[in-house]
């Protein structure tokens, strides 16, 4: 098997349930207690072994393609002031020449319509996809998990975790044919089910590693469930046509942080992971919810 060494980030939604935040900046730069959302992504591919990112953006994503972009000005100035810790978290956020392309989406056609437009930059490989918008919490990267599991079987792998049965609407959602602990193979995949129709409760979750296969069935894709291009339709037509998909039970904790909730729920979680944060910030919490006890 070739090792996977690309990935693909769907950047191009326009963010409209974090407006008017999102009318001025991507939604994939808004911080996360110190980080954007898109560093942790990189963060994250990175420590899987990744070693060239496309993104699929759209227009008003400028900003996004300036943040991996060197600040000279900023460095001298943290350089000449000794600011030696910060200069380097700089310098983490930049991207070597080469290592990063920018591919358009001119239409909102979906999740899948986005990972084709970045086909030509694939060639005959397998390849990763990450949406940003899922941050995870683990002791060992996710998409790391994944690899690891990947290099083994092969084949189509999606990160995976259970849900409530009445939320499986909201999720693409697996069949299992065989239970194997952290991996399961899939007989089904169902994009957005009635809660009745739900194969399962196991649900997909925004990590992909996949086969060229995958690109290929998207280059004569139609439109599927909500008028969009599912990659989950995509991803399915290999279940018949060789058996090699498999969901992964990835070990650790996932925010959805394309929601305010879950992007304030995270904001709490890596506030109180941090220790340089944890002791005042928990005593804020801690307040918080005493004066709302006191006054009930």
């Amino acid at each position: 098997m070739k090792k996977v060494t690309k990935a693909i980030f769907p950047v191009a939604g326009l963010g409209t349930r974090f407006l008017p935040a999102t009318k001025s900046i991507p939604k994939e730069i808004m911080t996360l207690v110190d980080r954007p959302l898109i560093q942790y992504a990189i963060d994250e591919a990175r420590a899987a072994g990744i070693k060239e990112f496309i993104f699929v953006t759209a227009r008003g994503k400028s900003a996004l393609e300036d943040y991996f972009d060197i600040a000279p000005e900023l460095e001298n100035t943290l350089r000449k002031k000794g600011k030696t810790e910060l200069l380097q978290t700089l310098k983490s956020t930049n991207m070597d020449s080469g290592e990063i392309a920018y591919i358009r989406q001119n239409k909102a056609m979906g999740l899948g319509h986005a990972v084709w437009c970045a086909r030509r930059l694939m060639g005959n490989e397998p390849f990763a996809v990450i949406l940003p918008d899922d941050v995870i919490a683990a002791e060992k990267p996710c998409l790391q998990q994944m690899m690891e599991a990947h290099a083994e079987i092969g084949g189509n792998m999606v990160a995976a975790m259970e849900v409530p049965k009445e939320k499986t609407s909201s999720y693409g959602v697996l069949g299992v044919q065989q239970d194997m602990g952290s991996v399961v193979s899939v007989n089904d995949m169902v994009e957005k089910p009635a809660v009745e129709d739900a194969p399962s409760n196991l649900a997909v979750i925004g990590r992909y590693i996949l086969t060229p296969n995958v690109m290929r069935n998207l280059n004569k894709a139609k439109s599927g469930s909500g008028g969009e291009v599912q990659l989950t339709d995509a991803i399915a037509q290999e279940i018949g046509a060789s058996g090699d998909v498999y969901g992964f039970r990835f070990r650790g904790q996932r925010y959805d942080c394309g929601s305010k909730a879950g992007f304030l729920q995270a904001t709490v979680a890596f506030g109180l992971a941090r220790e340089d944060l944890r002791d005042e910030f928990s005593d804020f919490i801690d307040s918080m919810v005493a004066a709302k006890t006191a006054a009930q």
